[in-house]
């Protein structure tokens, strides 16, 4: 994958969060379930409390825009016809990438003050 592509894929939130998703699981995760997943962090609540109105926002979002963005780049497959996402060879590299930029960037609340 070429620098810009990785970039690229990387530069979203909701993609970040795609990618982080299913390097930790290793399997095919429908679209559905990561928008449940992806909406209860954004709203910073258990899944189980995610009402339809976000998860359908974020089934949207990830079906007709990041999920293609991620396949086209080799990210991830993605499957529109059974709305299901699946893991590549870059998946697992990206997500590293992330977990480091995260690790490096992370301040804790009480060196803001």
């Amino acid at each position: 994958m070429d620098p810009d592509s990785a970039f690229n894929a990387i530069s979203n939130s909701r993609r970040r969060r795609v990618l982080l998703s299913l390097s930790q699981s290793h399997r095919t995760i429908p679209a559905g379930n990561l928008a449940v997943e992806i909406a209860a962090i954004e709203n910073a609540v258990d899944p189980s409390k995610i009402g339809s109105d976000k998860r359908t926002s974020v089934y949207i979002s990830l079906t007709q825009s990041h999920l293609e963005t991620l396949d086209e780049c080799g990210a991830v497959e993605f499957d529109d016809r059974s709305k299901t996402v699946s893991p590549t060879d870059a998946t697992e590299p990206l997500a590293e990438y992330i977990r480091r930029l995260q690790t490096a960037c992370y301040k804790p609340d009480s060196e803001d003050a």
